[in-house]
């Protein structure tokens, strides 16, 4: 389980897409228009974004929002129960 409720799973599947492209944080930083510290916080579940904040997040990477809300911890072939 990750700690830190959502923002650290939100840190926890930030840095694994970043990772994932390749980028370092301040490439990562410059690819959704964040400054490089501000990506080590959010990774470190330090910082806490809006909604706002996710949905232009993840519109830049063109991912769906859950992706970033989802439990690091799940296998993707495990089903999710529903939400309530």
């Amino acid at each position: 389980m990750v700690e830190g409720g959502l923002p650290g799973r939100v840190g926890v599947n930030l840095r694994r897409l970043r990772l994932g492209l390749g980028d370092t944080q301040e490439q990562f930083g410059r690819r959704v228009g964040w400054h490089r510290t501000l990506v080590g916080g959010v990774e470190r579940g330090e910082r806490n974004l809006n909604l706002r904040s996710v949905e232009r997040l993840c519109a830049r990477l063109g991912i769906d929002p859950v992706e970033l809300l989802a439990d690091p911890d799940a296998r993707p072939d495990e089903e999710q129960p529903p939400a309530r």
